[in-house]
């Protein structure tokens, strides 16, 4: 049997113990070298970043105005497509309107309206070529817009009912009263000459009457927001909201008798 001797096992025990020694000196050194290194090694990595970002940086600002152009192209596309839903919209119910009712009409759109600030007129792109002569009634599928005040050949001239020089018979629908509308230049519409005991409420319905002499009878006006007495105290007049909005007017329906 083998039996080392006392020589051979200090030499192995040396051998093991320089091993160990080197192993750690090695990983001192290496925890050193990264300690000393890290700082180096960090201005490294920003430099590059920042070179990075100095190379690159044309690019992205060309990819950056692209994607801007493009975003602005999307947002007048969407308006154009709003645009174009709110007219099919508006030429539908002009369109389901002059099918149904009984009136013969002649359909126009709104290309100006007045500069001065004593008259309430628009300019439509129809006239005497179609069929349209001074006087005749506007209206559109909401209700009555005014009358025909000049016409050429291919354009008119429309007098708005909030005009000052406008005055309308006119009946309340559900009382039967009677009274004359007049324009203010305004929003509203204001219903004069009603008796102290007129039956008219905020709500009621206005229509024209069947004394107008250029008014179709029935024709809706608009719905009463408030009633009061005049200086006098022996009348009441009434505040008319016109069915129509008259200040953002875009197609007509022209009666033509």
């Amino acid at each position: 049997m083998f039996k080392p001797s006392r020589k051979t096992i200090i030499n192995l025990v040396i051998s093991v113990c320089a091993v160990i020694l080197i192993s750690n000196s090695l990983s001192c050194f290496k925890n050193y070298a990264q300690k000393s290194l890290k700082p180096s090694l960090s201005l490294i990595g920003l430099l590059k970043r920042e070179f990075g970002g100095m190379i690159f940086y044309h690019r992205n600002m060309i990819k950056a105005e692209e994607l801007d152009s493009e975003v602005e192209k999307l947002r007048l596309n969407l308006f154009e497509l709003r645009e174009i839903y709110q007219e099919n919209i508006r030429l539908n119910n002009l369109l389901n309107f002059k099918q149904k009712s009984p009136l013969r009409l002649v359909s126009a759109r709104v290309i100006g309206r007045a500069v001065d600030s004593w008259t309430s007129c628009v300019i439509i792109d129809k006239g005497k070529k179609s069929g349209i002569k001074s006087g005749m009634v506007v209206i559109n599928h909401r209700g009555l817009i005014g009358r025909i005040a000049e016409s050429s050949d291919s354009t008119s001239k429309i007098l708005l009912i909030n005009d000052p020089s406008q005055g309308i018979s006119s009946i309340v629908q559900r009382s039967r009263q009677e009274g004359l509308v007049s324009g203010t230049l305004g929003t509203n519409l204001v219903m004069k000459y009603l008796p102290e005991d007129a039956q008219i409420a905020s709500g009621d319905v206005i229509v024209t009457s069947e004394l107008s002499r250029v008014y179709p009878k029935g024709l809706l006006i608009g719905r009463v927001i408030n009633v009061g007495y005049e200086f006098s105290g022996l009348n009441r007049y009434a505040v008319i909201r016109p069915a129509v909005d008259l200040a953002n007017i875009e197609e007509v329906l022209v009666i033509i008798p």
